[in-house]
């Protein structure tokens, strides 16, 4: 359910993850899972039992077959299914009704939102599904997620693919922020990971229109580790460099294999390690920063170097490129934050090849001869752990 917005360490899995896992909006996990493969039926023989109708419609609810349970949320259930109208793989995510309240608002938001969101690294919402007793959102199916995918290589992703990673999130918060939209919980888990390594930003739950410039927002966005500063204090005047934040911190969780901020139970803990790495912020530094509601002078805030020098122990070692970007996403006033846009146009990303600069919207970048995962270090030193070629799904089930 997007209703509880909890930290890592409060997230409940089963205790043997499968390789290859996908969530779509899901906070707690009661099914485990085994991996997808080619067969988009789970090679359980059912394919007898499912008639494949062209002329079935959108909208209803027989038109997909529920094979699967993925997980179960505060008020969702998400399955994986298979459309009846064209045989494609899906993730249905089955939004419970409450008698006295209808539908949540949260699933009204999100699929108003998709409904007017095409692109290649935002989820697809193919079908909307409205009966008495649910309401029901039909996403494309992809295999894992960017938290699923890190905990299957620790220790930090391959630079090339952190690239590539952030390129498409980057990509896809350049569009959304274009059309004046935050997303307002980006994490791992909701940034979606096909096996090409295709990045689809999901679970737009949280995520709000700013259509007027004085428009005010609650507070309580954004799970912890990836809260920015100006949230935390209780600034609710922000804008798209809310979800720059949240980015950046996920660029350094995918470069060092850790969250950037992590294991803290409330908001001055957080903002105590956030204050270690950037500096402790005045009225000098931040004009106005005393008037934000939660903001205490010191020696409330006093940082601890020495406590959290680890958190980014990788970081020292990093290219000077990578670390400037770094350090432009992760600054403590909103207004100095980099934007979207022009981190597309950051030296840390010359390296790729130049079309994938000039893409059409729905056009993935993996459609640019040369762009291509490279194989994760954990993967060349544990290769029975790697997906086979032939287990992999023909684009006709993607």
């Amino acid at each position: 359910g997007q209703q509880n917005h909890l930290p890592h360490q409060d997230i409940q899995k089963p205790p043997h993850h499968p390789h290859w896992f996908h969530t779509l909006q899901v906070r707690r996990y009661r099914v485990q899972r085994g991996r997808s493969n080619s067969d988009p039926l789970g090679g359980n023989g059912c394919q007898d039992h499912i008639a494949w109708k062209p002329g079935l419609q959108f909208g209803a609810a027989h038109s997909y077959v529920s094979l699967e349970k993925l997980g179960e949320g505060a008020y969702a259930s998400v399955y994986k299914g298979i459309s009846r109208i064209n045989g494609q793989l899906v993730a249905l995510k089955v939004i419970r009704m409450k008698t006295e309240e209808g539908v949540p608002f949260t699933a009204i938001r999100e699929a108003s939102l998709l409904k007017g969101l095409k692109h290649a690294n935002i989820v697809v919402l193919h079908d909307i599904i409205h009966t008495r007793e649910s309401l029901t959102l039909v996403f494309e199916y992809v295999q894992t997620d960017l938290s699923e995918y890190m905990s299957q290589h620790p220790g930090g992703l391959h630079s090339h693919n952190v690239r590539l990673f952030m390129f498409q999130l980057l990509r896809a918060l350049c569009y959304i922020h274009s059309r004046r939209i935050l997303h307002r919980d980006l994490k791992p888990q909701n940034l979606l990971v096909s096996y090409q390594g295709e990045l689809k930003m999901a679970d737009f739950g949280l995520a709000r229109s700013k259509s007027i410039p004085s428009q005010t927002f609650s507070s309580e966005v954004v799970t912890l580790w990836y809260r920015p500063p100006d949230v935390l204090l209780g600034s609710t005047d922000y804008s798209t460099a809310l979800d720059i934040w949240g980015a950046g911190c996920i660029f350094i969780e995918m470069l060092q294999g850790a969250p950037a901020f992590p294991g803290v139970s409330d908001v001055f803990e957080q903002l105590q390690k956030i204050w270690a790495v950037v500096g402790v912020p005045s009225e000098n530094t931040w004009p106005g920063i005393s008037q934000l509601p939660n903001y205490e002078p010191e020696p409330l805030f006093v940082s601890k170097p020495k406590q959290f020098r680890t958190i980014w122990k990788r970081l020292d070692q990093l290219p000077y490129k990578t670390e400037d970007l770094v350090q432009r996403m992760l600054k403590a006033v909103p207004a100095d934050r980099i934007s979207a846009q022009d981190a597309l146009q950051h030296l840390y990303f010359s390296t790729l090849p130049a079309p994938i600069m000039h893409l059409r919207d729905t056009v993935s970048i993996f459609k640019v001869p040369g762009v291509c995962l490279e194989t994760e270090v954990r993967d060349v030193f544990r290769p029975g752990r790697r997906v086979k070629p032939s287990l992999l799904p023909t684009n006709k089930f993607w």
